[in-house]
This record gives C-alpha cells, structure tokens and sequence, in this order.
C-alpha cells in the first residue's frame, strides 16, 4: 500500500510538478503583497487627515489594515491571479523552459496539471477567507470606516412592518438605532387568519447585555386576548421578552453582507424571506459568489497559461494585455450580472455563476487552439 501511495505521489508531485507549482505561488503571493502595500499606502495617505481630526486609535489602524489586507486580497484574486500566471509563464517561455518541457514528450494537458493543483490551494484558501475570516474581520472593518472615514450617519427606521415568525406580525411606528430603542410598537398573532393576541408597547428596547438573540423590553404593555367573541385586556408596566427580529433585520447597512458568515447569511435570507422582505436578493448574491469567486481560479489560471507558454517576439507584453483586458471584463461583467439580479428579475445563481460559465468557454476555446 505504502509503495502504490508513493508511485501516486512521484506521478502527481513530481519534480517537475513541485516546480510549477512553487513558481506559480511565489508569484501569485509576491504580486498580492506588492499590491497590497501600494494600496495600504495610497488608502493611509489619502485618508490621514480624517483619521487625525477624528482621532483614531493606533491599535484602531493597526487592526482596520489587518482587515483590510485579506478583504482586498481575496477581492482582486482574479487579478492576481492572470498577472502571476501569465507572468512567470511568460518568464519560462522566453528562457525556452516550456519548449524543453514538451521536447520530452509533456503535452499542454500534462503542463496543465501543476496549474490547476496550485489553483485548487488558492481556490480553497479564497473560500474560507472568504466565507469565514472575511466576514468576521469585516465587521470591525465597517464599523472603523463608520467612526473614522466617514461621519456616522444617524440609523433611524419609520414604519417598519415585518412577519417574525409564523403568523406573528410586528410593526413598530420609529426606531432609532443609536440607542437600539423604538416607539409604538404592536405585536399581532394570527391563527387560521383570524387574530388571536394583539400586543402594543409606548417603547420597545433591544436588550444588547442579553446571554442570547432575541431579547426586546417591552414598557407600558397592553395586551389584548380574543377567544371568540370573548375579549381580555391586561396591562404591564415591564415585559421582557423574545421576538425573533433583530435591529439589524430593519436597519439596513450599506455592504452589510460582507459582515456575515456563511451560516449567517443562509439565516438572514431565510428569516427575511420569511418577512416577505424585498431586498434580501444582494445577501443571496453574496451567497452564491462565496462559491463562483474561487471556482474562477481554475478558469482564469487555463486562460493564463493558454495565452502565454508560446515564445513570443514581444516578450510577455501582450499576453500580459489580453489578460489584463479578460480581467477587467471579468469584473465588469461580474458587476454588471450582480447589478441586474438586485435591480431585476435575474436568479442569484444565475447572476453569480454567469461570468464563470461564460469565461469556461473562452477557456475550452483556448485550450483546445493550444493542443493544435
């Protein structure tokens, strides 16, 4: 068993195979910190004054760029990607390495298989930053934004009217999300579409120091029971109690799906799909990008190689164009899909998955033109 293990390993992780693999990594890493640390560098200066007048902490900036780094890392990984591929195979062209490779006999399938495997461990490390150190990060990301980039908008919602659970619907007349309280609340519970409790509350308080979600003070309570043409009516000064309806479910935040992880994404959608709420499209997005994103390693690293393992008379300069010109439309066309599964009727999935299905066919394109 030991000795058909190793035949499998020499065969899939040869030397040859190490090589690829090792120049295709140590570029696609040394781009991402070169142009990370322009970023860092360009966001810093351009936004020092505000972090001066507004007083942030250094420890602050320390841990916003530490969040910072990954976010935008793993957002421009198509990026890095075409430019390390292209790049250090454009590099092994010239030297004529590429041409001493396949004068041995290794076909473009076989040069092929080094490229994917190195795209399989970015692809896996892109979809757990993506789907659980990001979104964790990103929280304290937005909110140092909030406090220190740009002036905190006051978070009041009016007229908020949602279904929390089964039959139960909440309406609450104002919230202000500063202090995480409302004013006129009810809460109405319908059985057989007849209504069977009707609850109001003078002011209604997220309890924040709660062990558990959920948790809302009630004051001055009045609560109405119908039990057929019977009628009860109680007061309360003080209810705590729980109402399955968080702040966050009606005080809408700009990229507040970046914040939430995978687990939290499919229960938000599914609570707000539960409430009949209409903008849960952008989290369902979000959702299934999390899964197209790495995926289109694998696509744009077949691309990369096909354009650049011929030698070429221009050097690297044109393949290196057309993949930065594939990118670009790659991104484009990534936001211009996401765009109309928001504002349209297009299915997330579709939106997410149509620029990978897309490019997959430029890809098969150019693979099957370089085996000719």
């Amino acid at each position: 068993m030991k000795e058909i293990l190793k035949k499998i390993q020499r065969n899939f992780f040869s030397r040859f195979d190490r090589y690829i693999m090792g120049k295709y990594l140590g570029t696609y890493f040394f781009s991402i910190l070169l142009i990370i640390s322009i970023a860092v560098v360009f966001d810093f200066s351009e936004n020092s004054d505000k972090f001066t007048m507004n007083h942030a902490p250094f420890m602050g900036l320390v841990g916003y760029y530490m969040n910072f780094i990954p976010f935008y890392s793993n957002l421009f990984s198509a990026l890095f990607v075409f430019i390390a591929v292209i790049f250090f195979t454009s590099k092994l062209a010239e030297n004529s390495e590429i041409i001493a490779m396949m004068s041995t006999g290794i076909s473009i399938g076989r040069l092929l298989r080094p490229y994917l495997v190195a795209s399989a461990l970015l692809a896996a490390i892109s979809y757990y930053l993506g789907t659980e150190v990001i979104p964790r990060g990103s929280v304290k990301r937005l909110e140092f934004e909030l406090r220190y980039k740009s002036r905190r908008r006051p978070q009041i919602a009016e007229h908020i009217q949602m279904q929390v659970d089964t039959g139960v619907i909440a309406y609450i007349d104002y919230f202000d999300g500063q202090i995480k309280s409302g004013y006129r609340f009810s809460l109405d519970k319908f059985q057989n579409k007849n209504l069977i409790s009707h609850l109001t509350a003078q002011r209604i308080e997220y309890d924040t120091l709660a062990d558990e979600r959920y948790h809302w003070k009630l004051y001055d309570v009045k609560i109405r029971t119908l039990q057929g043409l019977r009628e009860k009516i109680s007061r309360e000064n003080f209810v705590d109690t729980v109402i399955f309806m968080e702040p966050k479910d009606f005080l809408a935040t700009q990229h507040q799906q970046e914040a939430l992880t995978n687990d939290e994404l499919l229960d938000y959608i599914a609570r707000q799909q539960l409430r009949g709420s209409g903008n849960v499209k952008v989290f369902q997005v979000e959702y299934h990008k999390r899964y197209a994103s790495p995926f289109a390693i694998f696509i744009l690293s077949t691309i990369g190689l096909t354009l650049s393992f011929r030698k070429r008379k221009g050097g690297m300069g044109g393949a290196l164009g057309i993949g930065l010109g594939l990118t670009a439309s790659y991104i484009l066309l990534q936001t211009i899909s996401s765009t109309f599964a928001v504002n349209s009727n297009w299915p997330p999935v579709v939106a997410a998955w149509m620029p990978n299905l897309l490019f997959t066919f430029i890809a098969f394109y150019l693979y099957n033109k370089a085996k000719r």
